[in-house]
């Protein structure tokens, strides 16, 4: 078989998981044409956010402080897990220069007080461009055949939207197929840095957070793998988040699109965006947990498969958002006026969640994260657009929105009447409801304060614990 493999930081913190991962890709190398992707050191791209953020304060002798601890903890990793003692020299070099670079990325930004969206994906891709080297070594002490790249170098060629970079994927899936192809052809294993890319002037950019899944489901579309594997420390994605229901399940099987709706709805473990490629070429994504590998995980394919008697699957939820409510009377009748207000949010770079709009057309409601809240309220603050049509902007920060998935729901009569009334009968308010035509997913907005009541009342209704 042809199996891309990616593995998250959860799987890459300490000298145990780490060997364990060079074990596992040892093991099923015997068998099979590997391709591995591997994330940054666990914890290492939120210290590197962290400490972008004390750059531009200013202060030069923390940054060197700080970059002196990721230099020890890369190194000491190399120490503790590479025995060749010629491998280990290659490596910490390779390692102590990619750290000198950021040293000196950081300094400049002391002195510029300020970091460009650029310069943001330039800095987090150090993450990667650690780790990688060292499980490139690991593998290589251990008698294996790699070759390491980072995402860009391996072909993933992107727009140059930092941050969140949108693949060119004709150029990008041609581009792999010649870098890797002819590497499995010689049982050589590539080795790939997840989450960054290129631009087409060569300059780097990230996929977004998570976005080494993404990397992964490029490269199993581009190659046309039999499967592409997610290992990380849970058995596959969960009727719920088990923290919250502490009977959640572990799903078998899923659909690419009740996974993807799990995904957007804040199920972990698993990038939205990353199934599309997968799903595109019908390649067979499994999450598995790299602690309990006698667990075969949860297998996502395109066969929509219901259970009888299972109409929902899985309730999950989002927090950090933020409810907008605009309203007005010359919103009444008047042609084009969700359309302007989505285009204000467009340009400001504001993503709407969910949407809804009363027939008398007097308001519009609709779900953004948290963060962008200040943004658009400001957007539409200084609008024209406001003093001809707005009469009031209302906002709430204190919900969350809970999405209920399942294709067992399409078609089956009383779906959301036993919904609400579960979350009825825990005296909980609904605030706004949305479903999509698919009728896999009905979402809804609740207090933030009542989501864990929510969550639990429809897990309970839908005997989800019985899965």
């Amino acid at each position: 078989m042809k199996i891309v493999m990616k593995f998250g930081g959860s799987v890459l913190k300490d000298k145990e998981s780490i060997l364990n991962v060079a074990k596992t890709i040892y093991k099923h190398s015997k068998e099979n044409e590997l391709v591995i992707v591997i994330s940054a050191l666990k914890g290492v791209t939120d210290f590197l956010i962290k400490i972008s953020g004390e750059a531009i304060n200013g202060n030069e002798e923390i940054i060197k402080e700080r970059v002196n601890d990721l230099r020890k903890k890369h190194l000491g990793i190399i120490e503790e897990t590479i025995k060749n003692e010629d491998i280990k020299k290659e490596i910490e070099i390779i390692i102590k220069e990619l750290i000198n670079e950021l040293e000196k990325v950081l300094i400049g930004v002391t002195y510029l007080r300020e970091i460009t969206p650029r310069i943001k994906d330039y800095i987090l891709s150090f993450g990667e461009r650690l780790s990688t080297p060292i499980i490139y070594g690991i593998l290589k002490d251990i008698g294996l055949k790699v070759k390491y790249y980072t995402g860009g170098e391996a072909g993933i060629i992107t727009d140059s939207n930092f941050g969140e970079a949108k693949p060119l994927m004709n150029m990008t899936k041609y581009q792999i197929r010649e870098k890797i192809l002819p590497l499995l052809d010689k049982k050589i294993i590539p080795i790939i840095s997840g989450f960054i890319a290129f631009n087409q002037e060569g300059m780097i950019t990230t996929l977004g957070r998570g976005g080494s899944d993404y990397t992964a489901t490029i490269i199993g579309s581009a190659i046309e793998a039999d499967e592409i594997w997610i290992w990380t420390d849970v058995d596959g994605l969960m009727t719920a988040d088990p923290k919250i229901v502490p009977f959640a399940k572990t799903l078998n099987e899923l659909s690419f699109l009740e996974a993807i709706e799990m995904a957007v709805f804040g199920a972990k473990y698993m990038h939205p965006k990353a199934l599309e490629p997968a799903m595109e070429d019908n390649i067979p994504v499994r999450i598995r947990n790299l602690f309990n590998q006698e667990n075969p995980g949860t297998l996502i394919t395109k066969e929509v498969k219901i259970v009888k008697g299972k109409i929902v699957k899985a309730v999950t939820s989002i927090n950090d958002v933020a409810l907008i409510t605009i309203s007005g009377l010359g919103m009444i009748g008047t042609p084009g006026v969700a359309a302007k207000i989505f285009d204000i949010l467009g340009k400001n770079n504001i993503n709407i969640l969910m949407i809804s709009q009363s027939v008398s057309e007097a308001n519009i409601s609709f779900i953004i994260k948290r963060k962008d809240l200040e943004k658009a309220i400001t957007a539409f603050e200084t609008s024209i657009f406001r003093k001809d049509f707005i009469q009031n902007i209302e906002t709430e920060e204190d919900i969350s929105v809970i999405a209920v998935v399942g294709a067992g729901m399409k078609g089956t009569p009383g779906v959301a009447a036993r919904i609400f009334n579960a979350v009825a009968k825990q005296g909980i308010n609904v605030r706004m409801i949305a479903q999509g035509s698919s009728e896999l997913n009905i979402s809804f907005v609740v207090k933030e304060k009542d989501s864990e009541k929510a969550i639990q009342a429809i897990h309970k209704e839908f005997e989800l614990d019985e899965l």
